[in-house]
């Protein structure tokens, strides 16, 4: 069983120096996919846009730019108010995005409770499925007790 962390938030989708666009998302992590954060975009199309990618790069880009490629965070004053930017490339465009800094460091605080930096390992189940794979493995192989068959023949001359 695994536990989801999620956050409904507005943030601002940078359109000018001077204007941003509000626009709905939600913020989720899951424990059965412990190294990634989730952030799905309802931007009035038929269907949500989705993105995935590193914890680790939200959580240092609170404090600090970071990220290269595709995903880029850094942190921000506009106005007085602290703002995370997160700029988002792709195949299909570019965006700018601003989220007050206060709300994703909560939801960020959240998910490292639930699973600490350091311990993701632990939350893949990969022992688990190893040890599952290795048990039928050995009880079900054709070969389990028996010697692994030879492509030698006996030289009947010998």
């Amino acid at each position: 069983m695994h536990s989801v962390v999620e956050r409904e938030l507005e943030l601002g989708l940078v359109v000018s120096p001077e204007q941003s666009v509000p626009v709905p998302a939600r913020l989720a992590y899951r424990t059965d996919d412990p190294y990634a954060v989730h952030i799905t975009f309802h931007i009035g199309s038929d269907a949500p846009v989705n993105w995935t990618f590193a914890r680790e790069l939200l959580v240092e880009g609170v404090f600090r730019p970071c990220g290269h490629g595709d995903v880029r965070v850094w942190p921000t004053k506009v106005d007085g108010r602290s703002l995370v930017c997160l700029a988002l490339s792709s195949p299909d465009g570019e965006a700018l995005l601003e989220a007050p800094a206060a709300a994703v460091s909560a939801w960020l605080e959240r998910t490292l409770r639930v699973v600490p930096p350091g311990s993701e390992q632990e939350h893949l189940g990969m022992d688990k499925g190893l040890s599952e794979l290795l048990a039928m493995a050995t009880g079900d192989a054709p070969w389990a007790g028996e010697p692994w068959p030879s492509d030698e023949t006996p030289d009947a001359g010998a």
